[in-house]
């Protein structure tokens, strides 16, 4: 190895020419020569100047050099790399080598990125697997960051109470104002998730406190719902426990999915249970003609006269068997979609909610719809007795929120129960910035790198002293 390039390099490097530094330290090594220092180093370097891919291969052939070591160190930088290359396979599975090193200390860089990774692939559980380890590392200076992602996984996972509590203590660990801000932020929407009104208006409070802090379209949504909900309520936390337990957290007295007429081995409903065997064209024709009176919206003829076909030839052929599988008339989407435009039209909502549902619980609905909103259908998982319609809302304000209705049977068709947010869509781009995702992966790689450099460079004269705080302040 060429000493004198080397040092040079190490000079070039502490000094930010990056450029004079990767073209030294490559010119250190001999053709065939394997030096570890010289090529992680040189891979920081690359980093630095964006070159991701030859980054990647710089620090592929550090690891060539078995007696430098730095196995974890070196993987987990590679993997940072080909992500910021678009090159994921490979970036997993170098991340995966880093977690496997038992002598690698800083295990929660390599988990971090692994979490980004999985976030940005639609992975939320793994994501939020690999973001819970991060927080716990006992090397983890700063868990905030893995906190806060965590907390945005179990939002898309449907599991606002636990999101709720990963938030909680992410400002435990935070101190920064604007960090604690945009938590705060983020808590309130958990709360709204969770139906738990008044504590979401407590969180968009603190983080709105100081006009530093400007809610998302979408976190002023859901503080208006909250807003709306508290109000229409007239007590600050009433009638938010039994949506809570709708929604699977607690209560009691839930429906037997294996049973939900409550006759046990009976899951094809009988003439007697429903009805629907019995209906006549007449009966679905004047279904039809209320149906199409309480729209302000016309859908068109054509649409009325297709469903009134295929009715009767499921009434005709298999009723029975599509009533079993969650159809009906007015179809999930037709219910769902009226219920949001009465909220607009500012008409009665009351011909859309199931009569089952409280008056608390109806106000509650009402109040958590957005105004003048458009609405897309994005899902409908539909079963015998009750149903689930997913859908994104483009609001007023701009931007777009998420919602999931859930409807239950009501004779032929369906009637809405409840009405929540949902953070299923989100993508991974909300918690890139905090994970060390390819969005801002220059500072966060090259960073981190420099540290793991000067612990393998330190006999060398100790080249990455200078990064090592930064790398701790970009990656924590």
């Amino acid at each position: 190895m060429d000493q004198q390039a080397f040092q040079a390099g190490k000079a070039a490097y502490q000094n930010g020419d990056f450029a004079t530094a990767q073209a030294l330290l490559a010119a250190a090594v001999s053709p065939g020569e394997v030096c570890g220092a010289c090529d992680h180093m040189r891979g920081n370097a690359l980093m630095k100047m964006g070159m991701y891919a030859e980054a990647a291969d710089a620090y592929g052939k550090a690891l060539e050099d078995t007696s430098y070591g730095k196995v974890g160190a070196l993987s987990s930088n590679r993997g940072r790399a080909l992500m910021a290359a678009g090159q994921d396979a490979m970036a997993e599975v170098a991340l995966e080598q880093a977690l496997a090193d038992p002598a690698y200390d800083n295990k929660y860089k390599a988990n971090m990125a692994l979490a980004s990774l999985r976030h940005r692939h639609g992975d939320s559980r793994g994501a939020g697997a690999a973001y819970r380890a991060a927080a716990i590392d006992e090397y983890n200076p700063d868990p905030a960051p893995a906190l806060v992602a965590l907390g945005q996984c179990l939002l898309e996972l449907g599991r606002p109470v636990d999101a709720v509590e990963a938030l909680r203590t992410a400002l435990d660990f935070s101190a920064a104002p604007g960090a604690q801000a945009s938590i705060y932020a983020q808590l309130g929407e958990a709360f709204v998730a969770g139906s738990r009104m008044q504590e979401a208006l407590d969180a968009f409070g603190h983080a709105t406190a100081d006009g530093s802090y400007t809610l998302t379209p979408q976190q002023q949504a859901a503080c208006t719902a909250a807003r709306n909900a508290v109000a229409a309520l007239g007590r600050s936390t009433g009638g938010t426990d039994a949506l809570l337990a709708e929604a699977g957290y607690g209560g009691s007295g839930a429906m037997d999915p294996l049973d939900p007429l409550g006759k046990s081995g009976e899951f094809i409903p009988s003439p007697e249970d429903t009805g629907f065997f019995s209906i006549s064209e007449q009966d679905i024709v004047a279904a039809d003609k209320k149906q199409a009176k309480a729209k302000k919206k016309k859908r068109g003829g054509a649409k009325v006269l297709v469903v009134v076909i295929v009715l009767l030839v499921l009434v005709a052929g298999a009723a029975g068997f599509a009533y079993y599988k969650g159809f009906g008339w007015p179809t999930q989407e037709d219910v769902v979609s009226d219920l949001f435009y009465a909220k607009t039209d500012g008409t009665d909502m009351g011909a859309y909610i199931a009569g089952s549902v409280s008056s608390d619980e109806r106000t509650a609905i009402e109040s958590i719809l957005p105004a003048n909103a458009q609405i897309s259908i994005t899902g409908v998982d539909r079963s015998m007795s009750s149903s689930t319609v997913s859908l994104t809302a483009t609001l007023s304000q701009g931007g777009t929120q998420d919602y999931v209705v859930s409807l239950v049977r009501d004779g032929i068709g369906w009637k809405v129960s409840n009405v929540q947010l949902s953070f299923q869509s989100l993508t991974s781009s909300s918690t890139d910035s905090n994970s060390g995702a390819s969005a801002d992966v220059t500072g966060t790689d090259a960073g981190g790198t420099s540290n793991d450099a000067s612990a393998g460079a330190s006999s060398d004269g100790g080249s990455g002293t200078t990064t090592e705080t930064g790398e701790a302040t970009t990656e924590g």
